[in-house]
């Protein structure tokens, strides 16, 4: 039987462990699929000498910038994003060779680009977490230039007060990578100027609980082309599963 996981902490709300083992029951993959919660990264290792059948991990917060000293090697992207959430095992001179991979950029760009039109050519990401680099550069792939955004001052990124008319109408495309409105603070959003959007812009929010976010309920008043996470989570999910076959 084949053997994958996901390394995070906490764990409770596991998209990963449900949505592989009905994969592998209605498809009659004879694998399983195991949650690893472990309080430090440091703790990999137990699991991987308790677990050697193991063929592939995922990782999540907060390890996906953590476990790359533990990785032999990293693939383009991973190593271009600095960040991996999925690991796949290989067998090497020496036992098992571990390499890093980011599917996060393979499901944002097969989820945002059937969306994307010749008017959209700069993009505001919102937040500056392990998540904006790989919308980056996801967008960067797809030749739309990024900027992000963050609370406090930061190099290489402006500021939400900085924000202005003449912005809103450069940048079209408007990623949400904060936890801003996500259930149950679903009355919060990302303070950008709302009533600056036109039917022009399109708004991505990387949250898909509730389906609606108040970020985009707003763009949608005036117009904008508006779509949620799930997709994302769903293709990185698939492209989770290519790597490890491949």
């Amino acid at each position: 039987m084949q053997k994958y996981g996901l390394i995070g902490y906490p764990l409770g709300h596991s998209f990963s462990k449900n949505y592989f083992n009905q994969k592998f029951e209605s498809e009659k993959i004879d694998a399983t699929y195991l949650n690893f919660e472990i309080p430090n990264i440091k703790d990999l290792k137990t699991v991987l000498k308790e677990n050697p059948e193991l063929n592939g991990l995922n990782v999540t917060i907060p390890y996906k910038e953590q476990v790359i000293p533990y990785l032999d090697d990293l693939d383009e992207d991973a190593r271009l994003i600095g960040a991996v959430n999925v690991i796949k095992f290989t067998k090497g001179l020496f036992g098992k060779k571990l390499k890093g991979y980011n599917s996060d950029i393979i499901g944002f760009k097969r989820s945002i680009e059937p969306l994307l039109n010749e008017t959209h050519r700069k993009a505001l990401i919102l937040g500056t977490g392990g998540a904006s680099k790989a919308v980056f550069q996801g967008l960067k792939q797809l030749g739309v230039g990024a900027t992000l955004v963050s609370r406090k001052p930061k190099d290489f990124c402006i500021t939400y007060e900085e924000i202005t008319p003449k912005t809103m109408e450069q940048y079209t495309v408007i990623v949400n990578t904060t936890p801003l409105g996500m259930f149950p603070n679903i009355n919060a959003c990302p303070d950008i100027p709302y009533d600056l959007l036109t039917p022009n812009h399109l708004l991505y929010d990387l949250l898909y609980n509730p389906d609606e976010t108040l970020f985009m309920k707003k763009g949608k008043e005036k117009g904008a082309v508006v779509k949620n996470g799930l997709e994302m989570l769903l293709l990185q999910a698939f492209a989770a599963w290519e790597i490890w076959q491949k």
